[in-house]
Formats: C-alpha cells, structure tokens, sequence
C-alpha cells in the first residue's frame, strides 16, 4: 500500500509539475482531518507519511489522569500503564490507530481535501509559469474537443482554446500543431485554465514582431492594427531610423516574410500602411488598395470626407463595407465616401448658395445706404432755385455712384468659388 501511495504522489508530481512535498502534505491534511472526524478529539490527534516507504501512522495522545472525563483525549493511570509501564500522571501516551477504520464518509472527505490541494497547488505552479507570459505566442498541439473548446497541449500544462477566439471556419483535427495568443490565465472550479486565441489582433501583431527583426529591435514600431479573423487585418507601421522603409520591411524580400505570416494565418489578408501624424494623409494611407481623390476633414467632429472616383469606389468601400469600417477602426475618425459626380454636385451647389448669400448682403447694404437718404428728402423745405438744382445735382451724382457700386457687387459674386481649404488632393 505505501509503495502506491509513492508512486501515485511521483506520477502527479510529474504530471502537474508540482513538488512531492506539497502532494505529501496536502495527504496529510486531508488523513488528519478525516481521523479527527472518526475518532474525535482535536491537537491530540497526529498523521504522519513516512517519506520513504509511504507507510501512514495515525496517532492519537491521552493525557494520564486520575479520573477520565473525556475519554477521547484522558485515559486512567491503570490502563496507561498497561500500554507504559513507567507511566505517570500527566504523561502523554500515544496509541496507533488502523486508517482502514476510517470509515466511508471520512474517506470521502479526506479524498475531497486532496483533490483541493492538489488543485491550489497547480494553480500556484501554472500561474507562476504563464501569468508572467501572457502576450507571447505559444506552440501547441490539439489533445481534443470538450464543450466547443478545443484543449491544448503546452509545455507540461493543459490550455484551452474557446471558439470565439477562433476565426470563423477554423477547425482542427486531434494532433494538429499551431501557434496561437496567450490570452489570459484564470482560475475555475475545474482548476487552472490557460486561455489560448487565434482571433485577437495582437496575435497578428506578435506574428509580425516574430518574422520582423526591425519590429524585434524597435526600429519599426506597430502603431495600430485592427482585424476582422479570417478576412483581413489592418496594420499601421512607423519607422524610428531614417532610410528604414516600415513597409518594406515587413513585406520583406519577395514578400517573404508577410507571407508567413499570411500563412499561419490560413490565407487573411492583410493591408500594411505606414503611420503618419497627418490625418488626411493616414485615412488616404488606412483605405489602401484604393486610390483615393481628395480627403477633407472636420477636427472637432473628427469626421472626414473623401472624394473617390466611380471605379475605385468598390475598392474604397471594400467587401460588406469591410475596407472603410477597418479604415475606420485603425484611423479613428469617422470617413463617409463620395465619388466625382457626387462631389461636383455638391460643390456647384455651394457656389450657388454663395452667390445668393453675397447678392443678399449687397442688397441689405443698399438699402441700409437708402434708408437716411430718403429720410433726409422729406425735411427739405422750398429754397431758392439755385439752391435747389445745386442739391438735385448732388443727389444725380450720388445716385449713380450707388449703382455703379451695385452693378460692382452682383458681378464679382457672379465669379465662380475655389474649392475649400479643407479638401485636399
């Protein structure tokens, strides 16, 4: 029996990467609490496992008194001494007791503890190994299926790998080796569970940091990256030292090393673009493959505008609108497109909104020049002729300078408008 027991305690250890100590005092516990239960009693009662032969001694102490008041931890000096001669009251005296005698109930308790302990044990074990690595990629192998989870050999330790953290239509088959994000580490009634996922975009991002020496060593920084699993990801890349292309070198020679990435991907797409501080021209960068017109932005809103022709409008758009919610998601800002004939129709319509707005003002201009004029004529008493073709003859001349200022006016707001500041090639 003590050699199963030993040989139990070596196969958890190595099967949960934790210290035989640890199993043998979590046996311990669990054999001291189910004695206690049998037998009763309290600090009296000891369990030992001998570390080398398995063999395990329960051992309950009786304190020698004249007279027993409770039997369970006193015992009389008559029948101490049939144990111990030399026993003398207040000596303890202890007694073997069989562990077969344990009884259905504290067997099944003391199974209970053990299976706990164990199980805080390798908590502690796969916490200290992975909460450290959360971030990395992990290799692995499928070891199964179990309520839509798929369950993954890593290292010594078992993770699981949820199907929202899949793309969709990714399957597996029992062996198959892979590579997926460490997401998280967590703690369940089942035990210690490390969280794999092939469909965050820092998956991707980790992918590129692998394949890409410049992103390794920071000489290209990933400034942003979103991602639709399965059908195309979005990455905005920087450069730190001049005459390092970001692009380039995350294309690589002959597309080598974007294709690797591609590949442990299963065939996504993806569109890199370099970062840069100016908005209009980081959303005409963020809706490649298209080629895009002009871009014209609203700072406050954070919305912007961009002119597309008829044949790169699809493009733009992308499949479903995936391109521009991508673009989107990557620059931040609102983008709403248009095509040519829709951006000319709006721009003729404000040069007619402009016209109309300037022929009003000089209108309310020449009426506000009217209105003490003619307030002025209704004062004016009878006067000597002279006096009178004198003021005629000034107001002939005023009259005229109005209208020619008039005539002035209606031309120059007849002129067509340039496109506004706000939109750019």
């Amino acid at each position: 029996m003590g050699r199963e027991i030993m040989a139990g305690i070596e196969q958890i250890s190595r099967d949960k990467g934790i210290e035989p100590e640890r199993i043998i005092l979590a046996i311990e516990s669990a054999l001291l609490t189910a004695a206690k239960k049998k037998y009763g009693g309290g600090d009296n009662i000891d369990v030992q496992l001998d570390r080398k032969t398995g063999d395990i001694q329960v051992v309950s102490r009786k304190t020698v008194v004249e007279a027993v008041a409770n039997s369970d931890t006193e015992i009389t000096l008559d029948a101490a001494r049939k144990e111990d001669e030399s026993a003398e009251l207040g000596d303890e005296i202890g007694f073997l007791r069989e562990t077969m005698e344990f009884g259905r109930i504290a067997a099944q308790m003391a199974k209970q503890i053990i299976l706990q302990k164990v199980r805080e044990a390798e908590w502690e074990v796969v916490h200290r190994e992975y909460a450290s690595r959360i971030g990395e990629v992990m290799s692995g192998v499928i070891l199964g299926q179990e309520r839509r989870n798929y369950i993954v050999q890593i290292g010594k330790s078992e993770a699981r790998l949820p199907q929202q953290e899949l793309p969709p239509k990714e399957t597996y088959q029992r062996g198959d080796r892979f590579r997926a994000y460490l997401l998280d580490v967590r703690a369940s009634t089942e035990g210690p569970q490390v969280i794999l996922s092939r469909s965050h975009p820092q998956f991707v991002a980790r992918l590129f940091e692998t394949e890409v020496p410049e992103i390794a060593s920071g000489a290209v920084v990933i400034k942003g990256i979103v991602r639709e699993p399965g059908d195309r990801t979005k990455i905005a890349v920087f450069s730190k030292e001049q005459g390092v292309d970001p692009v380039g070198a995350c294309v690589g020679v002959r597309g080598c090393r974007v294709q690797a990435v591609v590949r442990e991907l299963r065939g996504e797409k993806i569109d890199i673009i370099t970062w840069t501080e100016d908005p209009r021209t980081y959303i005409g960068e963020a809706l490649s493959p298209a080629v895009i017109d002009k871009v014209g932005i609203n700072d406050v809103e954070r919305t912007a505008l961009i002119v597309v022709s008829e044949q790169q409008m699809s493009l733009a758009i992308g499949k479903k609108g995936q391109n521009v919610r991508l673009a989107s998601k990557l620059t931040g800002w609102k983008l709403d497109l248009i095509n040519q004939t829709e951006y000319e129709a709006e721009r003729a319509k404000e040069r007619e909104h402009e016209i109309a707005t300037a022929i009003q003002r000089e209108q309310r201009l020449q009426e506000a020049q009217n209105a003490p004029a003619q307030g002025a004529a209704c004062d004016i008493e009878p006067s000597p002729t002279g006096e009178a073709e004198t003021l005629a003859t000034e107001s002939g001349e005023s009259s005229v300078e109005t209208a020619a200022g008039e005539n002035s006016a209606v031309e120059s707001a007849s002129n067509p408008v340039a496109d506004p500041a706000s939109m750019s090639a």
